[in-house]
């Protein structure tokens, strides 16, 4: 009897001083300095940042505003860049904060946070561009900050992956499109001016220079041509295919028509990575059905690419024979978190440390780059450069959901039709005009009306 009192006595006074160190430590946290608070907790200066609307732009604005480049216009460009880049942001970095505990924790989550919210503090610091020196500062920390950010989209699809089963699979869908929309609009906003820069330090810029005949303005390829896109993406495909499944493997011939001489403004590596993705579904989903098929295996059906100029669009269709999309991968076409094959998918992912989302990225080491391929405005380390490669079999399963952001990014669409036991038609709409708007999600979800 006596040793249960002393029991009760030793757990009396072991509740009483834990709930004096509760205490304690709540009269600390009330106490202590703004910056011990966690980083992924709402903050002032970034509620100041999430209460500004984002300024969508067209690519019309892009051409208009970078063809009479005078260095007023060059600031001017600067300084849009300097506050849009921590507003979106912060608008991101806020959407993140909404999500579940147990989400933003995960650790490949957690690293894309991180390098969201160091970016933020980094740009909201920046001050007025007023000289050309000090746009020069200003482009040596925005190309910085796009080479630490190749690591967003593979961390994350791996994050996605790895939550998959904590959040409802529409939540997540919606969350990630509207991350890589935002992500893709800095991009392109960064990069535009980080081109026009290299543009005005170029000697031809100047009146007393031999004019030039580059079609670019910045990033902006102003006659960019269907059939030529669909034919270098092709022999890149071919190439990758050829390596993956061997010189004896036949593959599918890529035949060319309709209006083939329609051109339209677009952000190239845009429009290549999406031909590129569509391409290369066919030519596998050819190749693996060739293969299942009787030997020796005879000449697979072409890839049939048709392009269709409107008045106000351009659109671009892929037909293939290679079977149709199997019904288990149906429902899961557009989806970033579910799927059949998603343990796969996240190995694989693990392979790739970096990824720009560019046709770069499946370029084969020993095939050249098409002499006829049309050189950029600009040289700087951008998602228009050769990044870090992966396998030319290896598959993430994120190609047709990050195409179709690209697409409807500068307000097109992208879709497709499946045909079981026969094959897909891929339609791709271009706005041929470039006066449409980026679309974005310009508020925070969780301050959306």
């Amino acid at each position: 009897m006596l040793r249960s009192c002393s029991q009760n006595r030793l757990s009396s006074f072991r509740l009483v001083r834990a709930g004096y160190q509760a205490v304690t430590h709540w009269r600390q946290l009330q106490t202590a300095p703004a910056q011990t608070t966690p980083p992924w907790r709402p903050a002032s200066v970034l509620d100041e940042w999430v209460a500004k609307e984002a300024r969508p732009i067209s690519l019309r604005q892009l051409m208009v505003f970078g063809r009479s480049l005078t260095e007023s216009r060059l600031i001017s460009s600067a300084n849009y860049v300097r506050t849009e880049l921590p507003t979106r942001l912060a608008h991101r970095i806020r959407d993140m904060q909404t999500l579940p505990y147990v989400v933003v924790t995960n650790p490949n989550f957690s690293i894309v946070y991180e390098l969201y919210y160091k970016a933020f503090e980094s740009l909201r610091r920046v001050p007025e561009i007023k000289t050309l020196d000090d746009n020069d500062e200003f482009c040596k920390k925005i190309s910085q900050t796009l080479r630490e950010h190749l690591a967003v989209i593979p961390k994350l699809a791996m994050g996605v992956l790895e939550c998959r089963d904590l959040m409802k699979p529409e939540d997540m869908d919606k969350f990630m499109n509207t991350v890589l929309r935002s992500r893709i609009s800095r991009r392109t906003i960064a990069e535009q001016h980080l081109a026009l820069t290299e543009t005005f330090k170029s000697p031809w810029h100047f009146p007393d220079a031999k004019p030039t005949e580059s079609e670019f303005v910045g990033e902006v390829f102003l006659k960019c041509n269907a059939k030529e896109v669909v034919s270098r993406c092709g022999k890149q495909v071919q190439a990758l295919a050829g390596a993956a499944y061997g010189p004896s493997t036949i593959l599918p011939e890529i035949k060319l028509e309709g209006h083939l001489d329609a051109t339209f403004p677009y952000i190239l590596n845009h429009l290549e990575y999406i031909i590129g993705e569509l391409l290369r579904n066919s030519i596998q989903a050819i190749v693996e059905k060739q293969k299942q098929g009787p030997s020796p295996p005879s000449t697979p059906p072409p890839i049939e690419v048709t392009v269709c100029e409107a008045p106000q669009h351009v659109i671009i269709r892929v037909s293939d024979q290679g079977g149709g999309i199997p019904r288990d991968i149906l429902p899961y076409l557009w989806s970033f978190s579910k799927g059949p094959r998603s343990h796969q998918r996240l190995e694989n992912l693990n392979q790739v440390p970096k990824m720009a989302a560019t046709l770069q990225e499946v370029r084969v080491d020993d095939i050249p780059a098409e002499s006829s391929s049309p050189p950029s405005s600009s040289t700087h380390d951008s998602s228009l450069a050769s990044l870090s490669s992966r396998p030319p079999n290896l598959r993430l399963g994120m190609g047709l959901p990050l195409s179709r952001v690209y697409a409807e990014y500068w307000a097109g669409s992208l879709e497709l039709h499946s045909l079981e036991g026969y094959g897909v038609d891929a339609f791709l709409q271009i706005s041929k005009l470039g006066n449409k708007n980026e679309q974005l999600t310009t508020r925070a979800s969780m301050d959306a009306v």
